[in-house]
C-alpha cells in the first residue's frame, strides 16, 4: 500500500460523500476504492468490520484502519504517519 489514506466507499453512501467532501475542503490527500466494484476490497472491509460491509472504512499506510471516522481524525492520523 503506497497511499497514506485509502477510503473504501460506495457511490450511494452519504457518509462516504460527507467524509470525502470534508477532506477535500482541506485538500487532504486520499485515494478511493469502490467496494461495489472491487470484490477483494469488499472482502477486506468485511474482514475488519465483523463480517459487515461498513463504509466508509479508511485504511492507513501503517495498515491500521478506522470505520466511519470523522475527517479530523483522518487528518490527525495522516499527520502522525508523516511525522
Amino acid at each position: 500500500m503506497s497511499d497514506p489514506v485509502t477510503i473504501y466507499m460506495t457511490d450511494w453512501c452519504p457518509f462516504c460523500k460527507k467524509l470525502m467532501s470534508n477532506l477535500d475542503r482541506t485538500e487532504t490527500p486520499y485515494t478511493t476504492v469502490n467496494v461495489d466494484e472491487d470484490t477483494e476490497a469488499a472482502a477486506w472491509v468485511e474482514s475488519v468490520n465483523e463480517g459487515n460491509r461498513v463504509v466508509p472504512t479508511v485504511r492507513y499506510s501503517d495498515d491500521s484502519h478506522a470505520t466511519n471516522p470523522p475527517a479530523g481524525a483522518v487528518r490527525r492520523k495522516l499527520e502522525e504517519l508523516a511525522g
